[in-house]
């Protein structure tokens, strides 16, 4: 591993985010690229993915690498923090590629195969959670303040673009042959794992501290149990077609939330938690996970609602074979990616410039309209229309999701950013498994109702004998949902050669061909559908408050220790402060009312909001601040650190090239000097 430096230049800053980068884009491919290629690997291994007994094989391979990730990116960023970024972000790309080897030589066949693919998904996972959790920290720690909104820009909307290219990626290479939907992640790990060896570099100060045992091992069993109480309840129960009455998953929900709730207890009782929740006293950490959070949970099933539509109504009714529909569909959904990488890095760079505040709150209320808008499509929408609000959907997230990250890293201090990255990245990743419980929960509903009266009557009219007709009508509305997700031809499952034979050839062909189920779905499918996305607006439009909250500028922490600091601050010894390795605009002492100097964190502001430098005074309240030569007016704001002490102070000066020296009293507001 590369020598630790103090101060990245710009050549390190863009080595660091061309490689966090690929290594985020090529975990959230692997999030989405199964989605399309299902199909060929059931057959690949010779499992019909729709039987009853195998429908746990499928939701696992779907949603066991979201899981893991969800549950581990804390745990592995607080790791990064005691033990060195890079080196937990390099293990990770290692990792990946190892179990990414071992999904392309599956040779298993049945129930074994099925077997050895969830488990290595699972383990990929863990990989997945090592790069997510510390890209973010390590992106951070190389750039300043005032860039880090276009570095986290281009990053985030690789994650969210990755998500969907993994379909398109999907869908081209599995017909071909299933095993090429792992193989091109090999090449792709093996160079990012030998370049991020050989390049990054320990940027940050590694923070001694114990693992916390119990806390990783409460949040991971509780988190555990509530997503796969989530992943269970859309599966029928009993007579009902869904599953949040089972037992199985009650327990899972409520021993979940209970553990999770020991979890809590323990984290504010331990000296070295996992995660840190002194950070949510920090108003743009918490709101901005706030709003995070929201996003995911509305745009999180998205993929999956755009996927049924596409695949089992309006490809088929415009004249795509059913077989050919996974690809068509990632094709079509392109526009949604094109808004996400047009819109990541341009509002990155501006919410450097003016804050992250209106431009993460803009974005999810333009979402939200675009969502509602999507609802009042009719089922059979103009392709055209429908382009353009998966473009404005696609340019609100990518508006919203630049800012919303930078204001969350910025908010935080330097030897916190590994635990926070991981926490933001747990909140977004369970969200999104959330999300896909809630979105296919509301589609099952709004087809419950109408679907099998629609079924049975479509049936029967085409010569399909009661009995059959009624069984069909009457198993779960998550069958046909799963059947139209993985592009098989619906009625030609459900129904089976026996009863094709039946009712004769002409009959046959027009049950399934590419009219007859869309248009008996269409209906039933636009009520969940309105449930869905009516959900999704919602929660962009709390997102959207949620950003407004959200002050826009960096904040600091009051849980950071003495001598603590951003790495691109002056430094702030414990005893006399060291010489500054760049200009010094402004220094002096932190007093309290009628006391001696206290200890404090301080904030150089520029006239523009701007952060300009940051440091924490020394055992005798000292400081000194940087402007890096650019004179002007600025706000040197004072916090305090502990609880009960006094009130932050504000202190205007003017900075003209001499040094300014200033004793800051907390709770005063000082004149300009």
């Amino acid at each position: 591993m590369a020598p630790a430096v103090a101060h990245p230049g710009p050549r390190y800053q863009w080595i660091a985010l061309t490689n966090t980068t690929l290594g985020v884009l090529i975990v959230t491919i692997n999030m989405s690229i199964l989605l399309i290629a299902l199909p060929d690997i059931f057959r690949g291994i010779a499992l019909d993915p729709l039987r009853p007994e195998n429908i746990s094989y499928l939701l696992w391979l779907i949603m066991g690498y979201l899981v893991v990730t969800a549950v581990l990116v804390v745990t592995f960023g607080r790791v990064g923090d005691m033990f060195g970024r890079t080196r937990m972000y390099t293990l990770g790309f290692a990792v990946f590629t190892v179990f990414s080897i071992l999904l392309a030589v599956t040779w298993l066949q049945g129930d074994a195969g099925a077997i050895w693919l969830i488990v290595m998904r699972v383990l990929q996972g863990i990989g997945g959670a090592l790069l997510l959790a510390n890209s973010t920290a390590i992106l951070t720690d190389a750039f300043p303040s005032s860039r880090r909104g276009l570095a986290l820009g281009i990053n985030s909307i690789a994650a969210i673009a990755g998500s969907f290219l993994g379909l398109i990626i999907g869908g081209v290479l599995a017909p071909l042959a299933w095993h090429l939907v792992f193989v091109v992640s090999v090449p792709i790990g093996v160079f990012g794992t030998i370049w991020a060896w050989a390049k990054l570099q320990e940027t940050s100060e590694r923070h001694a501290g114990r693992i916390d045992w119990w806390g990783n091992v409460t949040f991971a069993v509780g988190l555990v149990a509530v997503l796969m109480g989530i992943t269970y309840g859309i599966q029928p129960y009993g007579g009902h077609v869904m599953g949040w009455t089972s037992p199985t998953v009650l327990v899972c929900l409520i021993g979940g939330v209970v553990v999770l709730a020991v979890f809590v207890a323990i984290e504010r009782s331990i000296p070295h938690p996992m995660f840190h929740l002194s950070l949510f006293s920090i108003r743009a950490f918490t709101a901005g996970n706030i709003a995070n959070l929201l996003s995911a949970l509305g745009r999180g099933g998205l993929q999956f609602i755009l996927i049924i539509w596409l695949q089992g109504i309006w490809l088929p009714r415009h004249g795509y074979d059913y077989e050919s529909t996974p690809l068509w569909a990632g094709i079509y959904m392109v526009p949604l990616t094109i808004g996400f990488l047009v819109a990541g890095p341009l509002s990155g760079v501006l919410s450097d410039r003016h804050g992250a505040r209106w431009y993460a709150g803009g974005g999810m209320a333009v979402a939200a309209i675009s969502f509602l808008l999507m609802g009042f499509l009719p089922v059979d929408f103009p392709y055209p229309l429908f382009a353009v609000l998966l473009a404005v959907n696609g340019l609100a997230m990518g508006l919203f999701s630049s800012p919303n990250r930078a204001a969350i890293m910025n908010s935080v201090p330097a030897r916190q950013r590994g635990a926070a990255a991981g926490m933001t990245a747990t909140f977004q990743n369970g969200a999104t498994v959330l999300s896909i419980g809630i979105f296919f929960s509301m589609l099952i509903l709004g087809l419950a109702s109408t679907l099998p009266s629609a079924l049975y009557g479509g049936l029967t009219g085409q010569g399909v004998p009661a009995d059959v007709a009624g069984r069909i009508a009457g198993l779960p509305p998550v069958s046909t949902l799963f059947a139209a997700l993985l592009g098989y031809n619906p009625i030609e499952t459900l129904l089976g050669p026996d009863v094709l034979a039946q009712v004769g050839p002409q009959q046959a062909a027009f049950l399934t061909g590419r009219s007859f189920f869309p248009e008996l779905i269409s209906g039933p499918f636009a009520d969940g559908l309105f449930l869905a996305l009516g959900f999704a607006a919602v929660c962009c439009l709390v997102a959207a408050v949620a950003s407004l909250l959200d002050g826009g500028k960096p904040s600091v922490a009051d849980i950071e220790a003495p001598g603590e600091r951003d790495s691109w601050g002056p430094a702030a010894a414990s005893t006399a402060p060291a010489a500054p390795e760049r200009p010094v605009a402004v220094a002096g002492r932190v007093l309290g009312p009628g006391e001696g100097s206290v200890a404090a964190v301080l904030t150089l502001v520029d006239a523009r909001g701007h952060e300009a430098d940051r440091a924490t005074t020394d055992d005798a309240g000292r400081f000194a601040l940087s402007a890096d030569g650019r004179p002007g007016d600025y706000l040197v704001i004072a916090s305090p650190r502990g609880r009960g002490t006094a009130a932050p102070a504000v202190t205007r000066v003017s900075v003209n090239g001499s040094p300014v020296h200033i004793d800051v009293v907390l709770g005063e507001r000082a004149a300009v000097r």
